[in-house]
């Protein structure tokens, strides 16, 4: 064989393991487990703006918001779970199917938007819902909450989209200061805890009754003052009610973390979030 030969040969054996290898990964994040970054502090402190996770898409069966989104905003790129399995989208079964669990911090397709979304499971189908002078109340039953001190955070800038968090709105912060939420621990009626924040009364703190469809799910961010979600209708690019065919999977574990622009800031990671288990 000559030396140009034997060059080419190399170089198709180097495509086709790089194309094997891109089906791999493919099947792997259709099938088992896709990535998220979290780009927002609607739930913290639970998630903090820059955790990395792996999402469970076994946890609930498989339907079209199981194909993968991809998303590159600097090459234009913006492909959805519609582009790609966007036939099966009006199918109510899910293969292989199980029932989420109240509480569940599930990543879910925006109804409106298509975007990928990260709340936390708070209403069943059949659930009526409502927020009262900050309290949240399922099935015209008060929820068990209690006081836990304090969230503290710096006020800068975080993540890609630099944004700057929200303080109690009694507070005024400048850069570098302690930024103050109160922090509460919540119960829901099946006994799961997690922790909620408080930035201060607000129009979203009283509400009507939202009674969930069939087939339908009520989400809510823990960062409850600082979260668009099912408290807000659709029209308003709201969540409102999710579908069960759009949810993608459960989030159980923050694999990476890093509180700077890019996660090649190595000054920025925050080890001691890395495998945390999320409750």
């Amino acid at each position: 064989m000559s030396e140009r030969s034997g060059f080419l040969a190399g170089v198709i054996e180097t495509v086709k393991t790089v194309v094997y290898a891109l089906l791999i990964a493919g099947v792997f994040r259709t099938v088992f487990f896709q990535p998220f970054w979290i780009p927002s502090g609607s739930m913290k402190d639970t998630l903090l703006i820059g955790d990395f996770l792996f999402v469970n898409k076994m946890a609930y069966g498989y339907s079209y918001a199981s194909c993968p989104s991809i998303r590159i905003p600097q090459l234009g790129v913006d492909i959805g779970a519609d582009d790609f399995c966007g036939v099966f989208a009006d199918a109510d079964e899910r293969l292989f199917g199980s029932e989420p669990e109240q509480g569940d911090i599930i990543v879910f397709r925006h109804p409106v938007t298509g975007r990928d979304f990260v709340k936390r499971l708070i209403g069943m189908p059949g659930d009526r819902v409502q927020m009262r002078d900050g309290q949240l109340h399922i099935n015209d039953e008060a929820l068990d909450i209690v006081p836990d001190g304090d969230f503290i955070e710096t006020m800068a800038q975080q993540g890609p989209m630099r944004l700057l968090p929200r303080c109690a709105s009694n507070q005024a912060v400048g850069p570098g200061a302690d930024c103050v939420k109160e922090k509460f621990v919540e119960t829901l009626p099946n006994g799961k805890s997690y922790s909620v924040l408080n930035i201060g009364d607000q129009q979203s703190d009283n509400t009507g009754v939202y009674s969930v469809p069939e087939d339908h799910f009520f989400f809510m961010g823990d960062n409850r003052d600082n979260s668009t979600d099912s408290r807000f209708a659709q029209a308003a690019r709201g969540v409102g009610f999710v579908h069960r065919r759009d949810l993608i999977g459960r989030a159980d574990r923050v694999m990476f973390s890093a509180a700077g622009r890019s996660m090649f800031a190595f000054w920025t990671w925050r080890s001691d979030r890395f495998f945390e288990r999320l409750q």
